[in-house]
């Protein structure tokens, strides 16, 4: 009987730790394909930390990795290669609620812009709650924060072309 109860707890947490890791991996759709990124993938990229003010609260400090890091890594391309008709392409961020916003490319882009787009693994240190995470946008300045995605789940490059 002991046994049996042990191998079903063991099932039991197998099962809600693989729904956890299944819950922090973020799915990146480009014109040429499609990555998914564990946690780990995006710890490996340069970290960068902002201070943000959310919905009148004391400024807060943000750790993340900016969005531009986490396209090149899916094989998106900066700088002199934008122009033309790349110069409309945008970035679709989708959240787990169904919430989404467009970017426009260039505006992740340092060649075009001083503005720090940011996802957001870490909020004063420890990491995002259930209610804001595992990742969510942080755009430093920003006067509304229509664009601070909560529980992001998805960054889909688009042509609006």
């Amino acid at each position: 009987m002991r046994r049996l109860f042990l191998l079903t707890s063991s099932l039991v947490v197998l099962v809600f730790a693989s729904a956890v890791l299944q819950c922090q991996q973020l799915v990146v759709q480009t014109a040429t394909g499609r990555l998914v990124l564990s946690r780990a993938d995006l710890e490996a990229l340069p970290h960068v930390t902002v201070k943000a003010s959310d919905h009148a609260t004391a400024p807060v400090s943000f750790e993340g990795v900016t969005l531009k890091s986490v396209l090149e890594k899916a094989g998106v391309t900066f700088g002199e290669s934008i122009k033309g008709k790349r110069l409309s392409n945008c970035l679709l961020v989708e959240a787990a609620d169904g919430y989404r916003v467009a970017i426009a490319l260039p505006e992740l882009d340092p060649a075009f812009t001083d503005k720090a787009i940011v996802l957001a693994l870490l909020r004063d240190g420890k990491p995002l709650d259930e209610k804001e995470g595992p990742y969510r946008i942080v755009i430093p300045d920003e006067k509304r924060m229509a664009l601070w995605i909560k529980q992001v789940t998805m960054l889909k490059i688009v042509d609006v072309q």
